[in-house]
């Protein structure tokens, strides 16, 4: 396949992340999950301990751009699925959790190693630097939006 090279932009930032979505989330429906419940599951996998339910929720505001209700509630999800346990204020990642990420996080790696495999280092990381800038201009223009 030749892709025609074009200036990065908006609208190329979009398509890319939309299209590497739905790949992750055709992975993730053969396993009953959303994509919300995945970002989340992994914010306390990789925390590698139990993570306060306020702070876990914050982070999935600030990552998925979302309301603090709607975060809340992909919690509640996680926990009657059995992948997340609450303990007083924190949450944890039960067995099931642990072993649904490491399944989901197996299938998905097949499908980047095939998207990300060949692109040279040079150009990932001057990619990187760039998804960087945007994310941080982006989430500025957002914080001033609220004011």
């Amino acid at each position: 396949m030749t892709t025609t090279a074009l200036k990065a932009d908006a609208r190329a930032l979009g398509l890319a992340h939309y299209a590497a979505r739905a790949a992750l989330e055709s992975v993730l429906g053969r396993h009953g999950a959303t994509f919300q419940q995945q970002i989340t599951l992994r914010l306390v996998v990789v925390a590698e301990g139990p993570v306060e339910r306020a702070e876990l929720v914050a982070q999935v505001v600030g990552s998925l751009k979302v309301a603090t209700a709607e975060a809340e509630q992909v919690v509640e999800e996680l926990t009657a699925k059995g992948l997340l346990a609450a303990e007083a204020s924190r949450v944890l990642v039960t067995e099931a959790g642990r072993e649904f990420y490491d399944t989901v996080s197996a299938e998905s790696s097949k499908i980047s190693a095939r998207v990300w495999g060949d692109i040279p280092e040079d150009d990932l990381v001057a990619a990187g630097r760039v998804l960087a800038l945007v994310t941080e201009r982006a989430n500025a223009e957002l914080a001033a939006a609220s004011v």
